[in-house]
């Protein structure tokens, strides 16, 4: 697939996007960076438009970056947050009016803007020796479009996290399971004793089904690798191949296993995901386990503030499914970008690509930078300092799978999942469908 050509320029390739894509590793260490002068002033403002999916705690995490910088420039950062911003985004530039700034939740989002001539380049806006000194290349490569850079990758999350109680586990005896068997049998062991051991939630929005695309792709990367991994992102295997059946299917056992999930299939499309990773911290505990990127940290201090991270929420590592690829693991990132060019939205860019800002969002939970000059010991916590290690440590990186693909695809993908809950039957006819969606998508 190709994303359209717009006004006559070469489109970037799905295949081009993805190897840059998959190049990109996190990097930690502790060094400083400086908060650099705007160079730009002639069409500034004092206030700037922004738009974001973040909301709840997360919103008040980046208000509380913001908050250094409202005090400091003096503009006035006006923040709309919607729950689907390719819908509110395509309508505002229909309607000839971007935002200044966007913080989009999907890499593959900025290729599309930036193709479409929509995006700024940061190349003019930032110093791009002191991008060169906080970020690793292969995150500035990947912001880049025809070798200018457009997009700042932001505020990671590492996908490879189950989070349970230790102290739940430690009273009742369960051992922490380190392959897909022994979490299985963990499983059986907790539902057969009258327990649920599993919170699953998928409600979003219009973005309902996210949660659990993220299951199916950490249980594909660990299970078959970064090589097929890669061939299912970049659709060169059909949707309809016995390795992604398998995934689903491997979801779909603890989506409907016996006694595992209360109120399942129902429940799981009915719930929330920031309202399931509650369950496992309740008292008493409504169930014991939940699969959820590292920003579930901020929801359960959120919803549980006196619970202490380490003793009452932790998280293992997802379980091995090949030995081979047991320290794989799929993550996620959110990309700034600029979509006016004015003094303002370059303030703003330069002061989040800094470490200062990020190790505000850090200190509070919730957030991994790739801003390699953020301290690993400014993370809260040996929670998600852990979670941060993690990600520094694998050679074995990819997005998640919905991340990459474009939104039609991405959508049909959700859907999907929803319609597979639902009823486990309907698994041959569900990827059909998205199979349809790739190839109508591939002729775009």
């Amino acid at each position: 697939m190709t994303f359209t050509k717009q006004d006559g320029h070469e489109n970037i390739s799905r295949r081009t996007f993805l190897q840059r894509a998959i190049a990109v590793g996190l990097t930690a260490n502790s060094s400083s960076a400086l908060l650099t002068g705007c160079r730009i002033g002639s069409n500034g403002s004092s206030s700037i438009d922004l738009i974001t999916t973040w909301g709840g705690a997360e919103l008040d995490s980046f208000n509380a970056v913001l908050a250094p910088f409202r005090k400091m420039q003096h503009i006035t950062v006006n923040i709309e947050s919607t729950r689907d911003l390719n819908a509110t985004l395509t309508s505002r530039l229909h309607g000839n009016n971007p935002p200044d700034v966007a913080v989009l939740p999907n890499p593959g989002n900025m290729w599309q803007l930036a193709s479409q001539h929509k995006l700024i380049r940061l190349d003019h806006l930032l110093d791009m020796n002191q991008v060169k000194k906080d970020y690793a290349q292969s995150w500035i490569d990947l912001g880049s479009y025809h070798g200018n850079f457009y997009g700042l990758f932001y505020k990671t999350a590492n996908k490879g996290t189950v989070w349970y109680s230790p102290k739940q586990f430690q009273s009742l005896g369960y051992k922490i399971p380190t392959t897909w068997s022994e979490m299985l049998i963990l499983s059986d062991h907790m539902a057969s004793s009258g327990k649920y051991p599993w919170a699953i939630g998928i409600e979003n929005g219009p973005a309902s089904g996210w949660p659990a695309s993220d299951w199916v792709a950490e249980i594909y990367l660990k299970l078959f690798g970064p090589e097929m991994y890669d061939k299912w992102v970049m659709h060169n295997i059909p949707w309809t191949d016995r390795s992604i059946k398998t995934a689903f299917q491997m979801f779909g056992k603890i989506a409907s296993g016996q006694h595992y999930i209360n109120g399942a299939p129902q429940s799981i499309q009915a719930i929330s995901f920031d309202k399931a990773i509650q369950e496992p911290f309740a008292n008493p505990p409504q169930a014991y386990m939940d699969y959820l990127g590292d920003f579930a940290t901020t929801l359960i201090a959120q919803a549980y503030p006196n619970a202490k991270a380490g003793t009452d929420y932790n998280f293992f590592p997802f379980p091995t499914l090949a030995n081979q690829y047991k320290d794989a693991v799929t993550g996620s990132t959110d990309v700034v970008v600029v979509m006016k060019n004015t003094a303002a939205a370059q303030a703003l860019i330069t002061y989040l690509a800094t470490a200062e800002a990020q190790t505000i969002w850090v200190k509070r939970g919730g957030f991994t930078s790739p801003n390699k000059s953020v301290d690993l010991g400014t993370y809260p916590n040996d929670v998600s300092r852990a979670s941060a290690q993690m990600l520094t440590s694998t050679t074995l990186f990819r997005y998640g799978a919905g991340d990459l693909m474009p939104p039609p695809i991405q959508r049909s993908f959700w859907q999907g999942l929803l319609t597979f809950i639902g009823d486990q039957s309907t698994l041959d006819s569900v990827l059909s469908d998205i199979e349809s969606t790739a190839q109508e998508a591939s002729t775009l």
